[in-house]
């Protein structure tokens, strides 16, 4: 009598016991994106108005939900802000601005200084000659100290000039170049700092992944940084593809940009599923080619090895970043959902392209849980160690 009531015991404990662990179990509420890396580095993306406006609710729910950090994809570049020499129009900045400072988020504008998405009238005259060094420098103070003054105290960081590097050597021979020489860039960081002094400022290129352009990036801080220019951080913009980044060279630019004493951030990150119409691999923006089969291979869904590839990819990525977590400051994808990506229209229009962590359901794909894993790896790694 006595040992059946002592199992009787032991079986209601056990019951209560695994009861209690199931709730628990089942009660965790799974990481975000924001969580998993919030010791180590903002984790960000690109709006536009539909993800500001009210519009596309279900995706700023998940923005919301995700990321502490966000970046104006097009509503901030010149033809968008100032169409016409005595004419600005921040509808849709202003919308940005309220939506990032209503979710508490970090707020970077994008961008101030770039050669693409700029109207032609900054650099004519009225009769449409090529107009001069001096009042294309004063166009620029002016733009510039009316955009980020407007948001002075309200946008915590710009990136003031853009894709200042020729992808073959040297600086590119864009038009502020050929007008104002190349000092326009350390002029564009003049003005923004002068019309906000306690913004941060950076400098925001692609495929810095690559020697000749990293080089040319590393010169170009220095040369800010000798004559005093404050400059407070690069962008390497990640417009990678499928096994396209060597991860050596992806660390070093990482601790050679890191030595400069900046801030290093892996901006506009997304990854290509889609082969490249070129050998040639570049996100300069003015490349088109014609639509052929065998570059949109994936128009209804992404094969399972192709999910696992593109998870892989993105791990490979942020293993190396969170082994420079202290260098890091930010990582920022390109577009919430792969339907809203710009991968799918360039280089090559109308492609359906799988580039981000989550699918065009707002669904987060394979890599999403592969880097939220990592993310909480790191941070029982952390915790042991502590």
């Amino acid at each position: 009598m006595k040992t059946y009531s002592c199992v009787l015991l032991l079986s209601v404990l056990y019951g209560l016991f695994s009861c209690t662990n199931q709730t628990s179990s089942s009660s965790k509420t799974p990481l975000t994106l924001k969580e998993a890396y919030k010791d180590k580095f903002l984790i960000g993306t690109a709006l536009n108005t539909d993800h500001t406006n009210g519009s596309e609710k279900s995706t700023s729910l998940l923005i919301e939900e995700q990321f502490n950090t966000i970046v104006a994809e097009n509503c901030m570049k010149p033809e968008e802000v100032h169409p016409s020499e005595n004419i600005y129009d921040f509808r849709k900045a202003d919308q940005f601005v309220e939506y990032g400072e209503k979710h508490n988020m970090f707020i970077v504008g994008h961008t101030l200084i770039w050669h693409s998405q700029v109207p032609d009238w900054f650099f004519e005259n009225e009769d449409g000659t090529t107009c001069s060094r001096e009042r294309l420098i004063e166009r620029m103070r002016e733009h510039i100290y009316t955009v980020v003054g407007r948001y002075k105290g309200r946008i915590h960081a710009w990136d003031v000039v853009n894709e200042a590097i020729d992808d073959l050597e040297g600086l590119r021979k864009s038009k502020w170049y050929q007008i104002i020489g190349e000092d326009y860039i350390e002029l564009a960081f003049q003005f923004a700092h002068e019309a906000d002094p306690n913004a941060e400022l950076y400098y925001n290129d692609y495929s810095l992944i690559l020697s000749h352009r990293r080089e040319e990036a590393v010169k170009l801080i220095k040369k800010l940084q000798e004559k005093e220019i404050k400059v407070d951080g690069i962008g390497m913009q990640a417009h990678y593809g499928l096994d396209y980044v060597k991860i050596p060279d992806f660390e070093r630019s990482i601790t050679e940009f890191s030595a400069l004493n900046i801030k290093v951030m892996l901006t506009e990150l997304d990854i290509s599923v889609l082969p490249f119409p070129t050998e040639k691999i570049s996100a300069e923006i003015s490349q088109k080619y014609e639509m052929l089969p065998e570059y949109n291979p994936y128009t209804d869904t992404l094969p399972d090895s192709i999910q696992q590839q593109l998870a892989q990819n993105y791990v490979d990525l942020f293993k190396v970043l969170l082994k420079y977590e202290d260098k890091v400051s930010r990582i920022t994808f390109w577009g919430v959902n792969d339907e809203h990506s710009w991968r799918n229209d360039w280089p090559i229009e109308g492609r359906t392209d799988h580039p981000l962590l989550f699918d065009r359901n707002n669904q987060p794909k394979e890599a999403y849980y592969s880097i939220i894993e990592l993310g909480e790896a790191a941070n029982n790694t952390k915790k042991q160690v502590l």
